[in-house]
């Protein structure tokens, strides 16, 4: 898949780290470090602007190093980036920890997943199949 790019910041594009990896780490651009205080959420922007084929998105997901060590993760995660938004990609950060983390530039802050979607076009009927699970919900299949 082709996916046009501007990268307006001064950090290498968005690249895969090994041969299976589903995500790229995309980086802060901002002017002046961003201290984010327990509890606190933040857009940090990345320089970057992205034309996406149609039929796909771009998921904006935690770094799992950031989360482990940190407890800083994307708050809207998976975030989504339609294929018709043309703005700068930006990252809404939340720190979860009990103490202050400051995000400087450069700093890889999550990741980037492109994955194909459809669109549902609906059906309203008057009833569904039954399953075996049924109307079960959170907790239903039991725990393994």
């Amino acid at each position: 898949m082709t996916v046009k790019i501007i990268n307006k910041s001064n950090h290498p594009l968005p690249s895969y780290e090994t041969i299976a990896s589903a995500g790229m780490d995309i980086r802060a651009y901002i002017a002046q470090p961003v201290v984010l205080k327990p509890m606190q959420r933040a857009i940090i922007k990345t320089g970057l602007f992205i034309e996406l084929p149609i039929g796909t998105e771009a998921q904006v997901r935690p770094r799992s190093g950031l989360a482990i060590k940190k407890g800083v993760t994307v708050l809207n995660s998976p975030g989504t980036i339609d294929a018709d938004y043309r703005g700068e990609v930006g990252v809404i950060l939340v720190n979860l920890s009990n103490d202050d983390f400051e995000v400087e530039n450069g700093a890889r802050i999550a990741q980037l997943v492109l994955a194909k979607h459809e669109q549902a076009q609906w059906q309203q009927v008057s009833q569904l199949s039954d399953t075996h699970r049924g109307e079960g919900g959170f907790g239903s299949t039991g725990l393994k």
